[in-house]
Protein backbone atom coordinates (compact mmCIF):
# COMPACT_ATOMS: atom_id res chain seq x y z
CA UNK A 1 0.00 0.00 0.00
CA UNK A 2 1.24 3.46 -0.93
CA UNK A 3 0.37 6.60 1.02
CA UNK A 4 -1.15 8.96 -1.57
CA UNK A 5 -3.11 11.73 0.18
CA UNK A 6 -4.66 13.04 3.37
CA UNK A 7 -8.13 11.60 3.93
CA UNK A 8 -9.69 15.06 4.23
CA UNK A 9 -8.52 15.99 0.72
CA UNK A 10 -11.38 13.93 -0.77
CA UNK A 11 -14.74 15.11 0.58
CA UNK A 12 -18.02 13.22 0.02
CA UNK A 13 -19.03 13.62 -3.62
CA UNK A 14 -15.51 14.66 -4.64
CA UNK A 15 -12.74 13.11 -6.70
CA UNK A 16 -8.98 13.47 -6.98
CA UNK A 17 -6.63 12.33 -9.73
CA UNK A 18 -3.33 10.94 -8.48
CA UNK A 19 -0.34 9.21 -10.00
CA UNK A 20 0.92 6.16 -8.18
CA UNK A 21 4.08 5.11 -9.96
CA UNK A 22 3.03 4.33 -13.53
CA UNK A 23 -0.67 4.20 -12.61
CA UNK A 24 -3.18 7.03 -12.96
CA UNK A 25 -5.82 6.58 -10.28
CA UNK A 26 -9.08 8.36 -9.54
CA UNK A 27 -9.88 8.61 -5.84
CA UNK A 28 -13.60 9.13 -5.32
CA UNK A 29 -15.67 9.42 -2.18
CA UNK A 30 -19.35 8.62 -2.60
CA UNK A 31 -22.16 10.41 -0.74
CA UNK A 32 -22.01 7.78 2.03
CA UNK A 33 -18.37 8.72 2.65
CA UNK A 34 -16.93 5.48 1.27
CA UNK A 35 -13.60 5.93 -0.47
CA UNK A 36 -12.93 4.25 -3.83
CA UNK A 37 -9.84 3.98 -6.04
CA UNK A 38 -10.38 3.19 -9.74
CA UNK A 39 -8.40 3.52 -12.94
CA UNK A 40 -8.59 7.16 -13.99
CA UNK A 41 -9.13 6.61 -17.71
CA UNK A 42 -12.57 5.97 -19.15
CA UNK A 43 -12.49 2.77 -21.20
CA UNK A 44 -14.49 4.40 -23.97
CA UNK A 45 -13.10 7.90 -24.44
CA UNK A 46 -9.78 7.62 -22.57
CA UNK A 47 -10.38 10.83 -20.62
CA UNK A 48 -9.93 11.42 -16.89
CA UNK A 49 -12.77 10.07 -14.78
CA UNK A 50 -11.63 12.32 -11.91
CA UNK A 51 -13.22 15.18 -13.86
CA UNK A 52 -16.59 13.39 -13.74
CA UNK A 53 -19.52 13.57 -11.34
CA UNK A 54 -20.26 11.17 -8.47
CA UNK A 55 -23.88 10.02 -8.21
CA UNK A 56 -25.53 7.05 -6.48
CA UNK A 57 -22.35 4.97 -6.19
CA UNK A 58 -21.21 5.70 -9.75
CA UNK A 59 -18.86 8.10 -11.49
CA UNK A 60 -19.93 9.63 -14.78
CA UNK A 61 -17.46 10.30 -17.58
CA UNK A 62 -17.82 13.94 -18.57
CA UNK A 63 -17.16 13.31 -22.28
CA UNK A 64 -19.85 10.84 -23.38
CA UNK A 65 -21.81 10.13 -20.19
CA UNK A 66 -20.83 6.55 -19.41
CA UNK A 67 -21.23 5.76 -15.73
CA UNK A 68 -19.04 3.26 -13.87
CA UNK A 69 -19.95 1.48 -10.64
CA UNK A 70 -17.39 2.61 -8.05
CA UNK A 71 -17.39 -0.79 -6.30
CA UNK A 72 -17.00 -3.03 -9.36
CA UNK A 73 -15.72 -0.75 -12.14
CA UNK A 74 -18.44 -2.10 -14.44
CA UNK A 75 -20.08 0.42 -16.77
CA UNK A 76 -23.79 0.79 -16.05
CA UNK A 77 -24.65 2.47 -19.36
CA UNK A 78 -23.13 2.91 -22.83
CA UNK A 79 -21.14 3.95 -24.69
CA UNK A 80 -18.53 2.22 -22.47
CA UNK A 81 -18.68 -1.57 -22.33
CA UNK A 82 -15.33 -2.42 -20.71
CA UNK A 83 -14.89 -2.02 -16.94
CA UNK A 84 -12.22 0.11 -15.30
CA UNK A 85 -9.87 -1.43 -12.75
CA UNK A 86 -10.80 -1.05 -9.09
CA UNK A 87 -7.87 -0.87 -6.67
CA UNK A 88 -7.53 -1.79 -3.02
CA UNK A 89 -7.60 1.36 -0.88
CA UNK A 90 -7.79 2.09 2.81
CA UNK A 91 -7.95 5.03 5.18
CA UNK A 92 -5.57 4.68 8.09
CA UNK A 93 -4.75 7.39 10.65
CA UNK A 94 -6.11 10.17 8.41
CA UNK A 95 -4.20 9.02 5.32
CA UNK A 96 -5.36 7.33 2.09
CA UNK A 97 -3.38 4.28 1.02
CA UNK A 98 -3.74 2.63 -2.42
CA UNK A 99 -2.33 -0.58 -3.83
CA UNK A 100 -2.35 -0.07 -7.63
CA UNK A 101 -1.00 -3.59 -8.17
CA UNK A 102 -4.04 -5.26 -6.58
CA UNK A 103 -7.27 -5.01 -8.53
CA UNK A 104 -10.56 -5.98 -6.93
CA UNK A 105 -12.35 -6.87 -10.15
Amino acid sequence: MIDVAAADEVAPGATMRIEVGEFEVCLARDSDGTLHAIDDLCTHGEVSLAEGEIEDGTIECWLHGSQFDLNTGVPVNPPAFEPVAVYDCKEIAGRILVDPTTTLN
